[in-house]
């Protein structure tokens, strides 16, 4: 099978190293910088399409999309009419009207497209999920989500990433809608931003840091935070509290937390870094679980529509945090038919 991963940047080159790896994959990378794809083709022993447009045209038996986020939605299209199932990173688009567009053209055509939530994928986040659908915690009452970045992207990733809500927090969201199988019906959002990058993210008109309180549809109570500013690590857990008891994903040796209690543990040597180290066998095995629903040996795992629920969250937060109010999550709508 050959696979084209179209965007050489950091997720595209871990995305052409897992793949060409793979037993039975050939991998080609391509980039508008064709320079790029040439050098990160010769260091994960793949090959180098001359453009992107050469995976579409004939070249290739399926696509991950791993270029810029404006992009997504216009390669999706390009897959769809070119027949290729397609694995894109999320999101599908950063507004409403782009992600249905996009999905539209993936049902018109009625190519596979499985979006990267790669939380799903994670042993720990699945083990938490098996835990709670098996009746192992009660009720639960309380979910606490955690997601901080170590220090702020670039600028220029800031002005076109979205925000924090669409960008970071997108994936609790979606985690949330994954463990419990229940919807965010209400949001309460608040951001703040301060400190030596402040001027960074005002001028991206987005926060470094931000809270929400959502409620699912059978009542329970979701807290969320993230920041860009965590000089501790790279830090992802979620605390799922009930009734009978308390799962924890996330906390390990290598959390980036120091306890205060004396007895307590020490702080870890070597605290997570960054998200592809964190999630290295989760995005592993999304990517494979990609290439299972090609071959037809496996349903999508995360089919496209489930980034327009969380997209919706997070446009309801960011609402929110600017009207400084309770926000209701509206209902997804449906694509609009595809044209004749």
């Amino acid at each position: 099978m050959r696979i084209g991963v179209v965007g050489a940047g950091r997720i595209g080159a871990h995305h052409a190293a897992v793949l060409a790896a793979l037993a039975g994959v050939e991998c080609v990378v391509a980039d508008a910088d064709h320079d790029r794809a040439a050098a990160l083709a010769a260091r994960v022993g793949a090959r180098a399409a001359p453009s992107p447009e050469a995976v579409f045209d004939g070249g290739a038996d399926a696509v991950v999309i791993a270029a810029t986020t404006a992009a997504h939605p216009a390669l999706i299209a390009r897959a769809a009419r070119a027949g290729l199932p397609a694995f894109c990173e999320k999101p599908v688009a950063l507004d409403v009207p782009g992600t249905l567009h996009a999905l539209r053209e993936a049902d018109a055509a009625g190519t596979l497209l499985q979006l990267g939530f790669q939380r799903r994928f994670d042993a720990g986040f699945r083990a938490a999920r098996a835990a709670l659908r098996a009746g192992r915690l009660g009720r639960v009452h309380t979910i606490r989500a955690v997601t901080s970045d170590p220090a702020p992207p670039p600028a220029a990733f800031l002005a076109q990433s979205g925000g924090l809500f669409r960008d970071c927090l997108v994936h609790d969201f979606d985690a949330v809608r994954w463990l419990t199988g229940r919807e965010v019906t209400e949001v309460y959002a608040r951001g703040a931003t301060g400190g030596a990058s402040a001027a960074l993210f005002r001028e991206a008109g987005d926060v470094d840091t931000a809270a929400v309180v959502l409620t699912l549809d059978d009542g329970t109570l979701v807290t969320a935070t993230a920041t860009r500013c965590n000089g501790a690590g790279y830090d992802v857990r979620m605390e799922l509290s009930g009734e009978l008891d308390q799962w924890v994903v996330g906390l390990d040796a290598r959390t980036p937390a120091t306890s205060a209690e004396p007895a307590g543990p020490p702080p870890p040597a070597r605290p997570w870094a960054g998200f592809l180290e964190r999630f290295a066998p989760a995005y592993r095995a999304e990517l494979e679980a990609f290439v299972a629903a090609v071959r037809g040996e496996a349903p999508n795992p995360c089919p496209g529509r489930e980034g327009l629920y969380a997209l919706l969250v997070a446009e309801a937060c960011e609402t929110s945090r600017r009207e400084n109010r309770p926000v209701r999550v509206g209902a997804a709508p449906a694509p609009a038919p595809a044209p004749d």
